[in-house]
């Protein structure tokens, strides 16, 4: 279930995490799965012992070859009934760009603007919570980019 958020959750693990990266420009940046053979947000299940922001890190890169900012905003969570877990989202900002490591699910990355996003997938696999997922992220980066122009 789907659930728009300030705060991290804690009467359930987490269990993975997931980001929308956004570039200088305000563009998005997502990955396309070649298994499942759709565009996804980053990321995926954290390991053994591995916090948050770790877990983050590591599927940033291994997935999209990319660092990013320590400038993070937690915005939605998903719960997993049949694993009593949350996968948690976070917006943040690309911070460079490195080579994709080989061997992993991940094919590549796309750039686009959120509309864009949001068209390829209603176009490729239509779900909705995903849709939601974007809708929000773009709509909280033009408040925290407009919020950072009036500083």
């Amino acid at each position: 279930m789907l659930r728009f958020i300030n705060e991290i959750p804690t009467d359930f693990p987490i269990g993975g995490v997931h980001c929308i990266p956004i570039l200088d420009d305000g563009n998005l940046m997502m990955v396309w799965d070649r298994e499942e053979k759709v565009l996804t947000t980053i990321g995926g299940r954290l390991e053994l012992n591995e916090s948050i922001n770790e877990g983050l890190e590591r599927e940033v890169m291994e997935e999209a070859g990319i660092e990013i900012t320590d400038k993070r905003t937690t915005f939605a969570s998903w719960f997993w009934e049949e694993t009593q877990s949350y996968t948690i989202y976070i917006l943040t900002n690309v911070k460079r760009f490195s080579e994709i490591p080989k061997g992993y699910e991940k094919t590549g990355y796309v750039i686009m603007n959120f509309e864009t996003a949001i068209d390829m997938i209603k176009k490729i696999e239509g779900r909705g919570e995903r849709i939601e997922i974007i809708r929000k992220a773009g709509i909280l980066s033009r408040h925290l980019r407009e919020e950072g122009n009036s500083r």
